[in-house]
């Protein structure tokens, strides 16, 4: 499966809210296999507030009223989900009173609720997979408790160790002192 093809049917932008910066393919859950239908074409928007419900926007989400019209069954997954999601606003509820799907597409949108994805891999502030021995910089300044020093942003962290107790902390060494590093607070470097 190659992400152009995904890219080219999303015309290049996102197929939610049309924003052409920064997207990137998003796998529908709880959908494994990794072929196009089951892929999304979305922006780092749309994306970390999908990933993170309780930083939603739901004016952002208004863009909806668009994409629910999508041929491609996995937006209209995702449509429904947040359209859900947000039925308490009522203008979502006016659009979900509209929108139809098929039978196994209303299924796959009904088998997972807008919540935070629960994939045990650590991610960086940007949503990319950590690994063991990646290099990750800090996006900002972090005081190192138990020490006299804070970790200047743009500080590299070479070697990372992930940690099994925590999918949001990682392990690497900064000033030759081993700390602890919240992911959200790292960007990994290519």
């Amino acid at each position: 499966m190659k992400i152009q093809n995904i890219q080219s049917r999303a015309k290049n932008q996102c197929e939610l809210c049309r924003n052409a910066e920064e997207c990137t393919k998003y796998l529908v859950p709880p959908r494994s296999e990794e072929t196009e239908v089951n892929y999304v074409y979305i922006c780092t928007g749309c994306h970390s507030q999908l990933k993170n419900p309780e930083s939603i926007d739901p004016n952002h989400w208004r863009c909806l009223n668009d994409s629910m019209w999508s041929d491609v069954p996995a937006v209209q997954v995702l449509v429904w989900r947040m359209l859900s999601h947000l039925a308490e606003h009522g203008w979502p509820q006016e659009l979900l009173d509209r929108l139809y799907l098929e039978e196994d597409t209303q299924n796959w949108a009904e088998s997972a609720k807008i919540a935070p994805e629960q994939d045990p891999t650590p991610h960086d502030s940007n949503g990319v997979k950590l690994a063991d021995g990646d290099t990750v910089t800090l996006i900002k300044d972090l005081e190192v408790k138990g020490s006299s020093f804070t970790a200047k942003r743009g500080t590299p962290v070479r070697r990372i160790r992930l940690v099994d107790s925590n999918h949001e902390h990682i392990e690497g060494k900064v000033n030759d002192q081993q700390i602890i590093i919240l992911t959200k607070f790292v960007k990994k470097v290519s």
